[in-house]
This record gives structure tokens, sequence and C-alpha cells, in this order.
């Protein structure tokens, strides 16, 4: 678990508060509560189709936000979770952090950006 703050990109005043959320490398995407993105002035730009953990397909609307967490951060689509869903931090965050997760020791390892 780690704290995930998504900022406004346009207005980097305005952000989330910082969220406590799973690291999942299953996730392809971020997510975080749907208000607390509203709050900051992060608006839907879109809807994708999620499959979950268990085969149920869902829809959400992403937006774009910069996000920080550890001393990192990255602009990326964040979506707009419900209130039934978990709030995690994807493996596309960790790419654009450059980061990989050490499972042992529960912290990032910085890593080298690959070029080609």
């Amino acid at each position: 678990m780690v704290n995930l703050t998504a900022v406004n990109p346009k207005e980097e005043h305005r952000c989330t508060p910082s969220v406590e959320v799973m690291v999942d490398t299953g996730s392809e995407m971020s997510w975080l509560p749907k208000q607390l993105l509203l709050d900051a002035g992060i608006t839907p730009r879109g809807k994708k189709r999620f499959s979950t953990a268990v085969n149920q397909i869902v829809e959400r609307n992403f937006g774009y936000a910069i996000l920080k967490a550890e001393g990192y951060a990255t602009i990326d689509e964040i979506v707009f979770a419900e209130d039934s869903d978990m709030s995690l931090l994807g493996v596309r965050t960790l790419e654009g952090f450059s980061v990989m997760v050490d499972n042992i020791g529960h912290r990032f390892v910085a890593t080298t950006t690959l070029v080609a």
C-alpha cells in the first residue's frame, strides 16, 4: 500500500487528498474515487471497459492527472472509481514513475527508462 495523490494538470494547485491505494501490477490503470477526482477539477475525458479480477465487465470514466506517490510523479490516465471499486496504483503509473516494485522490501526501486 502507498499513498497516491492526483493533481489537476490544468490547475496544479488543485489536487486530491493523499489516498491509500493498493499497488496492483495486474491492473493496467490507476483508480481513485470519482468524487475526489471531480472535487480536484479533474474531468472525465471518456469511458473504457474493464475486466475485473472476477471476470465481470465494468465501464468507468477516465481522465488525465499528474499522479504522485513516494516522491515519484508522472502524468497518466486515471479511472474514476465508483464506491464499490478499490483504489489502485496500476502498472502504467509504475512505468511512468520509472520504478519496479520490491515485494520483499515493500518499496519502489528506481529503474532506467527503456529507449527502444
